[in-house]
């Protein structure tokens, strides 16, 4: 079970955030015991690395995925902490997957809410290379979130948009339920069950609602391969032994 620290920046800060209500976020302040002074985004990726010893760094451009200016060199910035990252930042054409990845990210995350359709999704895969590739599964209270201007239906099963991300090549879903998000609530473990059997060749990754270790075991019951997690990792719900635990679970070791 991979344990991947989450970065949500928003107006060149890392902001803490709850419930997908994105107006309201306000810039972290505390990671594992750590002071982060004014929502200092490398400063929280490096809290991740160097004082909770985890090697995956997800960041979502809330600006970018807005339709704003996206926030590059905080993006490049975090990239050169020197472990892999995922990006989602409003990747939405070839062109921006290359220039994610241009930026440092080792992965580039084609988001539900700005895809116009599944054909693009493809595209970036073909040019990318799938592997390189995770497609965001975005819902809010179980439901899609979709592109306005796009051709995806919101009342499409989220398992079946899932088999159709892996259709279109990518190596990576990411279910996360934003009304979840900073809740501490937990995760759906039935809809990840459904969405583990309907994309098996998928890597699985769940984010929104994990709260404790014992989340974590159940995720792993459920099929998933790593989950995303911030407000747990900031208040020290997992610290560092908590996630070594995990760790030697994963390897079979006590």
């Amino acid at each position: 079970m991979r344990i991947i620290g989450v970065i949500d920046l928003k107006g060149a800060r890392a902001v803490h955030a709850r419930g997908g209500r994105r107006e309201t976020y306000q810039p972290v302040q505390r990671v594992a015991g750590a002071t982060i002074n004014d929502g200092d985004a490398v400063a929280v990726g490096r809290a991740y690395v160097d004082r909770l010893g985890l090697d995956e760094i997800y960041a979502a451009d809330l600006d970018a995925l807005g339709g704003r200016a996206p926030q590059d060199a905080l993006v490049a910035g975090i990239a050169g902490i020197g472990v892999p990252l995922l990006l989602d930042a409003g990747v939405t054409s070839v062109d921006r997957a290359r220039h994610a990845l241009a930026l440092g990210a080792a992965r580039v995350v084609v988001a539900l809410e700005t895809l116009e359709s599944f054909e693009t999704l493809r595209r970036i895969c073909d040019e990318a290379g799938g592997e390189r590739v995770a497609f965001s599964l975005d819902l809010r209270n179980g439901q899609p979130i979709v592109a306005a201007s796009g051709g995806i239906s919101p009342d499409e099963a989220p398992y079946a948009l899932a088999a159709r991300a892996q259709g279109a090549g990518a190596g990576a879903v990411i279910v996360i339920d934003l009304a979840r998000v900073g809740t501490g609530s937990g995760l759906d473990l039935d809809l990840l069950a459904r969405v583990r059997g309907a994309a098996p060749e998928l890597t699985l990754l769940a984010g929104g609602g994990v709260r404790n270790v014992e989340d974590l075991v159940q995720l792993a019951d459920a099929g998933c391969d790593g989950a995303l997690v911030a407000t747990a990792l900031h208040d020290g719900r997992i610290g560092v032994n908590e996630i070594a635990a995990v760790a030697r679970a994963a390897f079979g070791t006590t």
